[in-house]
């Protein structure tokens, strides 16, 4: 929990600090990068590290992370400049693309299946707190202390973490793996790496992400840059695959598709990580543009979420005990798809209570529909193939929050540019760029004028949440169509 501390705290703690970090270190035009090079670095390093806890144990694997997300965050607390710290931050994105994946696989092996909820569930509270107090903690030490601070702090916390692993850490001996009721297929020894498949599998997935989180910011989405990066991480995609299929023992395995459990998980939980963009992107934009609210006011009501999720997750197993795994998530996404269809009916300009009440009922239904899943993958595989596995449904996950981060982007986007173009209103921004500041600052715009903003950004959200509900919709057929009636669950070993 202590580990995974480390990536939670990391992700939200970063964000209230950046007026000061941009106003020490200079850089607004690329500090966004500050989270997309964390991001495109956890991404890439799932999957090669969900392989190599497979090869080599979790324990190592993890300590490594641990080590590398402790050196990124010494490096960030030196930063001289915005692109150091880029860089930087980079160096602690792949120390926590180990965090994230390895802690879950190690949960799956020291726990049997009937205790993997309570586990998880304690898991889900680490990101739930970390989602509170981490604005809080990083507006304190950056208003109160100095922005360098907020990495500062993760040293004491990843040494007690590192202490504790090395110290306490026994990882159940597995000889041999479990064969998958899905299918069987002939291992490699297990100590041959395939380095070519992870460098490929680093640079199919940096050109990708990369390409998701500039395009329509750094350069428009029809440009030289985009058609590049995009044709680039095709062709890389496409020697990945010829990479992968020559190895002896690669680093995404051709089983990860061909079963059909596994597939289906990868599918869903990537279109879970596309909704999620419409929350925890958009909503404290709605809250503060068109409720009026603060920044703080405004956290709390996205941290509603985060509240009900871990509960609902920790009560999941009650419910896929009875039903199986996958009528459990199709319980859950089902719900969720409702509770996004009834965002665009609350009323203009409503009470902060009401989107609150939306994004609970949001958290248990999305805790009972992820949790299952990643449990049921988990179960189907023995612990030589748990890490891979593992690591895919995440590392689909991540990549459905890029591609929603894009494309949801683009949604309001167009939304906003179509209500500016055809706007009755005199006195509006002329660009995009400069509604966010107008609305920050009201007492610039007539009492219409403001009105007629709010309008528009309620409409951007509105359209942006339906297209969340696309999403849940998407995932709910696959589970309907392509995950099998009953997850193969093996045995836990004696």
């Amino acid at each position: 929990m202590l580990g995974m501390a480390l990536a939670a705290l990391d992700g939200t703690i970063v964000s209230t600090a950046v007026p000061q970090i941009v106003a020490d270190l200079g850089g607004f035009s690329v500090f966004s990068w500050l989270f997309s090079g964390y991001l495109l670095a956890v991404t890439v390093t799932l999957p090669v590290y969900g392989k190599l806890s497979d090869t080599f144990g979790r324990k190592p694997v993890l300590i490594a992370g641990i080590i590398l997300f402790l050196i990124g965050s010494l490096l960030c607390a030196t930063a001289w400049n915005m692109a150091s710290l880029i860089a930087f931050r980079v160096v602690q994105g792949l120390g926590g693309g180990a965090l994230q994946g390895t802690v879950q696989v190690i949960a799956a092996d020291l726990y049997p299946l009937k205790e993997r909820p309570k586990i998880q569930a304690k898991l889900s509270t680490v990101w739930a707190t970390s989602s509170i107090a981490g604005p809080a903690l990083g507006g304190l030490l950056a208003g109160y202390a100095d922005w360098r601070w907020i990495f500062m702090i993760n040293l004491p916390v990843g040494a007690l973490a590192l202490w504790l692993v090395i110290k306490y850490l026994r990882e159940p001996n597995r000889a041999t793996s479990a064969k998958s009721a899905d299918a069987a297929t002939d291992r490699a020894p297990r100590h041959r790496v395939d380095w070519a498949g992870a460098l490929a599998v680093f640079a199919t997935g940096a050109l990708l992400v990369t390409a998701l989180v500039q395009g329509g910011v750094a350069w428009p989405w029809v440009s030289a840059p985009s058609f590049a990066f995009f044709g680039g991480s095709a062709v890389l995609a496409a020697l990945t695959v010829v990479i992968e299929r020559r190895a002896t023992n690669p680093i995404i395995p051709g089983w990860v598709w061909r079963r059909r459990t596994i597939a289906a998980v990868n599918l869903a939980l990537g279109a879970l990580g596309l909704l999620m963009v419409a929350p925890t992107v958009f909503l404290p934009t709605y809250a503060q543009s068109v409720l009026g609210l603060g920044p703080i006011a405004a956290g709390f009501v996205l941290s509603a979420m985060t509240l009900s999720w871990p509960i609902s997750a920790a009560l999941s197993s009650r419910v896929y005990n009875r039903i199986g795994f996958r009528l459990t998530a199709v319980t859950g996404i089902s719900l969720a798809l409702l509770v996004l269809l009834a965002f665009p009916l609350l009323p203009y300009p409503g009470q902060a209570w009401q989107p609150a009440l939306i994004m609970l009922l949001l958290g248990a239904a999305l805790g009972i529909f992820q949790l299952p899943l990643i449990i049921g993958v988990q179960s189907t595989v023995g612990w030589s193939e748990r890490g891979t596995a593992t690591a895919s449904i995440l590392f689909c996950r991540q990549v459905g929050q890029s591609v929603g981060a894009a494309l949801f982007g683009a949604v309001a986007n167009g939304v906003l540019a179509a209500r500016l173009t055809n706007a009755p209103t005199p006195g509006l921004p002329d660009d995009l760029d400069s509604v966010s500041k107008a609305l920050e600052n009201p007492a610039t715009l007539t009492e219409e004028a403001a009105d007629y903003l709010r309008r528009a950004m309620d409409s951007a959200v509105e359209y942006v949440f339906l297209g969340a509900a696309g999403a849940a919709a998407v995932s709910l057929l696959v589970l309907i169509f392509v995950a099998p009636r009953r997850f193969p669950v093996l045995k836990d070993p004696e």
